[in-house]
């Protein structure tokens, strides 16, 4: 598939997580074959205030390729101002958050909020586009609630401003991450434009993957909270749409190999302190299932040095 120019050639990428999908974690993923990588929500306004912390929240390497900065927020002209200031950091792909549910997102009238206004969305839509020497996309969620599922809606009025695709969460704003993800309404926004669209919510791996490919025909996953612990769904997937791929389940000796560079890779980028915070709830997806695991959890939580931490991947 294309979105604008840039071709992308596998099926599955790695969904925008806030707190997740930072560079550590995006780099293991790259390890097995993500079709392209988004940043962790970053704000528009926080980028115009000169705000440190949003700019380095923009940090990538080379192994993040095709490679689009999410944006969030609630002004058409702060979407415009943040892709101006946004040229040094040369994304491949430019996308707006139209679908995060969190609630102090939600309030400052970003992220999902926005679907309750489509004309809006639009204008932001338009600016952005007007602004950007990349493509610009959109990530939707299928409505605000039960009784306002507008992605159809929206998807439309993105297109028409200039969007080049849109991903689909098949989720309400109201249901957050629980209940089931609808492929009825990916469908819909699929059946209903021409740009591509990607279809996101409860891929697990290769077989729901192929499920949500087959009864939408969506143009490539997005992997969110299925890949957490898991960076190897998406050899799986790859798998799963290509048979001269042979996937074969990590043993623990490789799940721990993994979780080690994850953990260096994380105190290398953010210092110690902060590593450590941050790879502790890493670990307790990685080990998630295996013998063993709320003891191994317990350890890692009481770790107090990176190396206790690496001894721990060592003696699972």
């Amino acid at each position: 598939m294309k979105i604008g120019n840039i071709e992308i050639n596998k099926f599955a990428s790695l969904a925008p997580m806030a707190g997740v999908t930072d560079r550590a974690f995006r780099e293991i993923c790259s390890l097995f074959g993500v079709a392209y990588f988004t940043s962790e929500m970053i704000s528009a306004k926080g980028l115009i205030y000169n705000s440190q912390k949003t700019f380095r929240m923009l940090e990538r390497s080379e192994m993040e390729s095709p490679f689009a900065i999410q944006l969030f927020g609630s002004e058409p002209e702060d979407f415009k101002k943040a892709v101006y200031l946004l040229s040094e950091s040369k994304p491949d792909i430019i996308d707006i958050n139209m679908g995060c549910p969190a609630t102090k997102i939600v309030k400052e009238n970003s992220g999902s909020a926005l679907m309750k206004d489509p004309k809006l969305c639009g204008e932001i839509v338009k600016a952005t586009v007007n602004e950007s020497k990349v493509p610009v996309t959109v990530k939707i969620r299928s409505g605000w609630n039960k009784n306002s599922i507008n992605a159809v809606e929206v998807a439309k009025i993105c297109e028409y401003n200039g969007a080049s695709a849109v991903t689909v969460h098949g989720r309400t704003k109201e249901q957050g991450y629980s209940g089931l993800s609808d492929l009825e309404i990916i469908k819909s926004v699929k059946d209903s434009v021409k740009i591509p669209v990607i279809g996101n919510g409860d891929v697990i791996d290769g077989n729901s993957a192929k499920r949500m490919k087959e009864y939408t025909s969506c143009d490539m996953i997005a992997v969110g909270r299925g890949a957490m612990g898991n960076p190897w769904i998406f050899s799986e997937i790859n798998s799963a749409f290509n048979d001269e791929i042979l996937f074969i389940e990590p043993t623990l000796s490789e799940r721990a190999k993994i979780m080690k560079l994850h953990i260096e890779k994380l105190c290398g980028y953010k210092g110690e302190s902060v590593g450590l915070k941050e790879a502790r709830k890493h670990i307790a997806c990685y080990i998630k299932g295996i013998n063993g695991a709320s003891y191994f959890r317990k350890l890692a939580f009481d770790a107090k040095t990176k190396d206790e931490l690496i001894n721990i991947c060592d003696n699972l």
